[in-house]
């Protein structure tokens, strides 16, 4: 497995360097594009905005991230069957430290795993994923978030997008004070050279191509993670079909995810963006199409391994080249699919039922069991008060410890 983390860690690297390139590349062309020799101010800003947002990046950037997404830590009393999914794919993963968990109150099913390394790392589900997927299904896609955690992928992704966003912003600032500001007049004065003219030329360029060729860069690295995620989510749960499954009842869902935005989309394990985003052409998705995906994890042969789902791959697409890195795939461990340890019986209105409640509890509510089988759930602005069972009238006093 270490052969896999070492391929993706130098693939990773190396975009990141041709991100960063690309960003001072901007940087020094808008510098002296506005001002003739201030190509070293712009070279300068670019790295100090590149420094500063990295930084933060690597010891912010997954709270924030948490933080846009809404997302609420819970502990294992939450939701007892989540913790112990996360539990066991922990384990199965060989990760040294269960990541911290999160849900996030939105309907639409969706996951996604953020942090620097494995012992700063958290996974964070929807209401709307715990509503929809069994048990199995859930392992599939809890086992797919582990596996970019233990991949080291998931702080590539950050930084990447910050590098992103910073190209995004110095192209943009600089096209308005390009074209708003002193630069017009600058190239019609005279005194200007050819060479000057030049400068201005392809500072236009970059300022329209930098932003699309950092996207598509951000789309590479992050459709080529997705068919990781999924190769590892089948080795450690040896049950391919549970992330084929949930991948099919997520993408059958129309509803969107609030919280999401076109920076943090590749985060999720499906595109969170709607079926409209879904449905565009593969070269600007953030995500492969969710059809091959599961195409591949059917047609892995009875095995869980990655050679099996390397050898998938190239059937199902077609294409020569795999995503598994060589190295990863000598001696390659067997690992031949199985079928699940039990069925799982809970459906989905149980599954909706114990979702609503531990939202209730995160929110505070209390839970107020009445004689006559009535289970109340109780805002806490009524701490405190006297509340009538709606059914047979008695009277409960609101105590913070009744649950």
């Amino acid at each position: 497995m270490w052969e896999l983390v070492r391929a993706n860690q130098r693939r990773a690297a190396t975009l990141v360097v041709v991100m960063a390139a690309l960003l001072f590349m901007v940087g020094y062309a808008l510098g002296e594009a506005l001002a003739p020799g201030a190509g070293l101010g712009g070279l300068f800003v670019a790295f100090v905005v590149w420094v500063v947002l990295t930084l933060v990046s690597y010891f912010q950037g997954d709270s924030i991230f948490l933080a846009l997404s809404g997302a609420r830590r819970i502990e294992k009393k939450d939701n007892p069957q989540l913790y112990n999914v996360v539990e066991e794919m922990t384990i199965a993963a060989g990760l040294a430290r269960i990541p911290d968990i999160y849900v996030m109150d939105d309907a639409a099913p969706n996951a996604f795993a953020t942090g620097r390394d494995p012992q700063h790392a958290a996974v964070a589900v929807t209401a709307g994923l715990l509503e929809t997927l069994n048990r199995d299904e859930l392992q599939g896609v809890i086992a797919h978030e582990l596996g970019h955690v233990k991949n080291r992928d998931v702080l590539y992704m950050m930084m990447v997008g910050i590098m992103m966003g910073a190209i995004v912003l110095l192209a943009d600032v600089g096209a308005r004070v390009f074209f708003y500001g002193g630069g017009r007049r600058r190239t019609s004065t005279r005194s200007e050279g050819q060479g000057q003219l030049v400068i201005v030329l392809v500072a236009l360029v970059l300022m329209i191509l930098a932003p699309i060729l950092a996207q598509l860069i951000y789309l590479a690295l992050s459709r080529r993670r997705e068919y990781l995620a999924d190769a590892s989510s089948a080795l450690f749960t040896r049950y391919p079909e549970g992330l084929a499954s949930a991948l099919e009842k997520i993408s059958h869902s129309t509803a969107t995810l609030a919280s999401a935005t076109r920076a943090t989309a590749p985060m999720y394990i499906v595109n969170p963006l709607g079926a409209t985003a879904r449905g565009l052409a593969d070269l600007t998705s953030t995500h492969p199409p969710i059809s091959e995906r599961v195409r591949i994890l059917r047609s892995m042969g009875g095995g869980a391994a990655f050679r099996n789902y390397e050898q998938a791959f190239r059937t199902v697409t077609g294409r020569s080249g795999g995503v598994i890195p060589p190295s990863a795939l000598l001696g390659g461990e067997h690992a031949p699919a199985t079928e699940p340890a039990a069925p799982d019986t809970s459906g989905r209105l149980e599954r909706v039922r114990q979702t609503t409640d531990m939202l209730w509890r995160l929110n505070q509510y209390v839970f107020v069991a009445c004689p006559c089988g009535t289970r109340l759930k109780v805002p806490p602005a009524y701490l405190g008060r006297d509340i009538a069972c709606p059914h047979c009238g008695s009277v409960h006093r609101i105590q913070p410890s009744a649950a």
